[in-house]
């Protein structure tokens, strides 16, 4: 018996209006509140354009949105610098070791960069052993502080964007097309530039534009590198903690110039890709060739010399963490005391990560999974308009957001401000459309027909569901969620504006650590995120690789 069309469209119908008041609740609200907040006076809560006027108009807050500009286009260059060779060696060359440089590249991209700034601090900083080592040697370097610190962080932290999309869209390039432009001359360099480029742009752009979104709204490097050096997501957050008590007009105002930016840089890129076509039927895919001599020692020197340096910071945190400190120094030898003092010192620290993650990664699968579903096999006018809402987190800094729910939840009728809960919502609703996405892709490869039999046959469409679809999904929904719990315990930028004493996270307490001179209490917190996040991606990849084609 055929189950009634009206009784299969009400049950993801169902779904569709949570997915919008929880989105509407915990995304809308909180983001319309801040863009209210901006025309509001501080003290008389009339309306006005006096914060914008002030932002955008006085030398102070000018200097922040240059500085940020500054941050986020040097950070793409830098990215698309050290990505794009990378991409191009490992696609088109033999690299022995290649699957070691992938891996080595997402785990320096899913590390958090506060931790990356500490790394550098320790080793380039006044006191740092690098930099006593070149100077040693005659090489006196520029100060690890300021806008060249935090452009080294960003490079080699948002490269892997780059690299991990040009790749694939290097092994889909149709060869003839390459072979074609040799026999009418163009060899070399001139290929590269005017075939092979050109036809991976929308690859290479949208990894560039992550590295430039992400630039923008990072708060942990350009606080801890920063040095004075004023950028949107800091002073966002310098004028919410000077403006406690009152409405943060200010605060506000600069973190809508904060998501204008990044509007515009997702506009200008969608411009770009869309004035040419990309597509290319593939029916030769690109042949990888072989090296020897000098070509050999370059290339693989090259792959390993990037992955190497990015993953530097990784290694020096870890090994921080077992030598003995006082203080800010550390001392010769190893030992434990970084550990121990963790563990009788903020215990809590640790305790709330996994906990706060690890409830917003089961609220992310079990809400993510559905609308996923619905998107993929529901389409329609509110499904998209759903998906469109679910691309704002990707856009919107976690300090904004953290601000917006400051504001919109301090009081009745839903007063979360001080609790765990607030954390957890705020990571939750920012990582939710991790679980959406992997959701989406991994349904596009499961035939519609297997449920629709299952239904045929006289299961309801929830049965279905849970019986059929769901045991197929499941690959895609541990994968977006291990990598959802990967960026959720690594989040700072939203928890340090909702932390409270007994709430504080290990993100947190870690930048806290590097501020007060902690570097052991860092170290071996950071070690511990670090160890955290590595098996996670493992999980990833090893699921990954137990299904046909790898989960991206």
């Amino acid at each position: 018996m055929t189950v009634p069309r009206v009784a299969r469209l009400d049950l993801w119908r169902g779904v569709l209006l949570l997915a919008f008041a929880v989105v509407g609740l915990l995304l809308v609200y909180p983001l319309y509140n801040i863009f209210a907040a901006s025309f509001l006076d501080n003290e008389t809560g009339a309306l006005t354009l006096a914060n914008y006027r002030r932002v955008l108009g006085h030398p102070y807050y000018q200097t922040a949105i240059v500085n940020s500009l500054v941050i986020g286009l040097g950070g793409m260059v830098a990215a698309v610098a050290l990505g794009v060779p990378l991409a191009y060696c490992v696609a088109r060359h033999k690299v022995r070791g290649r699957a070691v440089i992938t891996t080595l590249a997402i785990l320096s991209l899913v590390s958090p960069p506060f931790i990356g700034a500490y790394a550098w601090i320790t080793m380039l900083g006044s006191n740092g052993w690098l930099r006593g080592f070149l100077s040693d040697l005659g090489l006196e370097l520029p100060s690890i502080y300021g806008p060249l610190g935090i452009l080294l962080v960003f490079g080699l932290k948002f490269y892997p964007f780059v690299f991990l999309l040009t790749v694939g869209a290097l092994n889909l390039v149709n060869a003839s097309l390459e072979e074609a432009a040799e026999n009418l001359g163009a060899t070399g360099w001139r290929k590269l530039r005017m075939v092979t480029l050109p036809l991976v742009l929308p690859a290479v752009s949208a990894g560039a534009l992550l590295a430039f979104v992400l630039s923008l709204a990072d708060f942990g490097t350009p606080s801890i590198l920063g040095r004075g050096y004023r950028v949107l997501s800091t002073t966002a957050y310098n004028l919410y903690t000077s403006e406690i008590g009152g409405n943060p007009g200010l605060a506000s105002t600069a973190s809508i110039v904060l998501i204008a930016i990044s509007l515009v840089a997702v506009a200008a890129q969608k411009r770009l890709v869309a004035r040419r076509e990309y597509a290319s039927a593939l029916t030769r895919r690109p042949a990888v060739r072989s090296l020897e001599g000098v070509r050999s020692w370059v290339v693989h020197g090259l792959c390993y010399l990037i992955v190497g340096v990015s993953s530097l910071p990784s290694v020096v945190v870890v090994y921080n963490s077992f030598r003995n400190t006082s203080g800010p120094v550390f001392k010769p030898g190893l030992g434990l005391d970084s550990y121990r003092k963790v563990i009788s010192d903020v215990p809590d620290a640790i305790v709330n990560s996994f906990a706060f993650s690890s409830a917003a990664v089961v609220l992310v699968v079990g809400l993510g999974t559905l609308i996923g579903y619905v998107l993929a096999r529901r389409p329609g006018i509110a499904a998209g308009a759903l998906d469109a809402l679910l691309m704002i987190p990707y856009v919107v800094p976690g300090v904004v957001l953290g601000l917006g729910f400051v504001v919109s939840f301090n009081g009745p009728p839903i007063e979360l401000v001080g609790t765990g809960a607030i954390i957890v919502l705020v990571i939750f609703i920012r990582r939710l459309p991790y679980s959406v996405r992997s959701s989406v892709s991994i349904l596009r490869q499961i035939r519609a027909s297997l449920e629709e039999a299952a239904i045929n046959l006289g299961a309801s469409p929830s049965r279905a569901f849970v019986k059929v679809t769901l045991p197929l999904m499941l690959p895609g929904v541990l994968a977006g969620a291990m990598m959802a719990f990967v960026t959720a315990i690594n989040e700072l930028s939203s928890s340090i504006i909702l932390y409270v004493g007994g709430t504080v996270t290990m993100p947190v307490r870690i930048y806290l650590a590097v501020l007060d001179g902690e570097f052991g209490t860092a170290a071996a917190l950071s070690t511990v995120l670090l160890v955290t996040t590595g098996v996670a991606v493992a999980i990833v990849l090893r699921v990954s690789e137990s299904r046909e084609g790898s989960f991206v």
